[in-house]
């Protein structure tokens, strides 16, 4: 089979490799349809995030399953699925309790398409065909009249950015909301869109990028463009979705008195938060990996109701057989797309 594989920065070549077969009851293989970039992939791409190749890459997908093993029960061949990019068991303590993320039984932060971050194993979603090792735990079907290419990033980015709002909105309807963009670009986007779906307050987005705060003005938002400014008013929620330390601390000084201010950006060295402030509010903050899994049922349901569209936040549309040209040149958040896929 064909696997879509990163050499290094700026290359990408088709290689050749053995496809993966149902080797076990509870596994699976699948035929990806839709596959778009996490916003990390960019980074990858770009040689931002220093990762040596070769690996298959691409991690949020949506697929049709091909065979199944004599344990699975959930699925059959010629469902349509959504595959979380995280590797996880379903039985374990941690995926019990929602932690999907951090199985027990899989390899520390095994995933697909990362390379030496998720591990080698796992193949990336850009091929023929991907090995799913736990189905039914893994694959949630795509609801009826909901195109693949409109979720294929529930796989990753689409559910961190439903995390970062959804929740805390349940507790606190009406919640006015910040998110700081500029470094995970399409999860900053997105939480705009899901605190819009979701009956946010006012839905505030900071950047420095004009072309990115005509896209989020779009998508419901009030924008600032400009630096970040050291606190942009009281919010009961705040996303960090800068990856930079200057737009980390005005999420942080910008919550409300116990409110809560979630961090999506990925900082590679140590960067210093004010702490003060933040004990001064007793706010609460969250950071990690998202639960991808576990966000699944909530966020398709979301988009099934009609509430929520991710569809603007795509910048391309890519056939599979142009899959190098448009990740290298397709904007942030190309969909690759079979040639029999809507």
């Amino acid at each position: 089979m064909q696997q879509l594989t990163f050499i290094e920065p700026g290359r990408l070549e088709w290689i050749e490799v053995p496809a993966p077969q149902v080797d076990a009851d509870e596994a699976a293989t699948v035929r990806p349809l839709a596959v778009t970039t996490c916003d990390l992939d960019g980074l990858i791409l770009r040689g931002r995030v220093p990762l040596p190749g070769p690996f298959a890459l691409g991690h949020e997908f949506v697929a049709e399953v091909l065979d199944v093993g004599t344990g699975v029960s959930t699925v059959r061949p010629g469902d349509r699925v959504v595959v979380p990019f995280q590797i996880s068991c379903g039985r374990c303590g941690r995926c019990r309790k929602g932690l999907t993320s951090s199985c027990e039984t899989a390899p520390v932060r095994a995933a697909y398409g990362l390379g030496p971050i998720g591990g080698l194993a796992w193949g990336g979603a850009l091929s023929d065909v991907v090995r799913v090792p736990y189905a039914d735990a893994m694959l949630q079907a795509l609801p009826d009249g909901v195109a693949p290419s409109a979720v294929a990033s529930a796989s990753d980015n689409l559910c961190d950015a439903w995390r970062t709002v959804a929740p805390h909105l349940a507790d606190e309807p009406g919640a006015h909301v910040l998110v700081v963009g500029g470094g995970a670009i399409s999860i900053s986007l997105y939480a705009v869109a899901v605190a819009r779906a979701l009956g946010a307050g006012r839905v505030v987005y900071h950047d420095t990028d004009p072309a990115r705060g005509a896209l989020a003005e779009r998508l419901g938002a009030e924008v600032e463009i400009g630096p970040y400014p050291r606190r942009a008013g009281e919010f009961g929620i705040t996303v960090d979705a800068s990856a930079d330390a200057d737009g980390l601390a005005c999420a942080l000084r910008s919550v409300t008195p116990y409110g809560t201010c979630t961090s999506v950006g990925i900082y590679y060295t140590d960067v210093t938060i004010p702490l003060l402030a933040m004990y001064g509010r007793g706010i609460h903050f969250v950071t990690g990996r998202v639960n991808a899994r576990a966000h699944l049922p909530q966020v398709l349901d979301l988009v099934a109701s009609g509430r929520l569209d991710p569809t603007p936040v795509t910048t391309s549309r890519i056939p599979w057989h142009q899959a190098i040209e448009g990740l290298l040149d397709g904007g942030p958040k190309p969909v690759i797309l079979r040639d029999d896929t809507r």
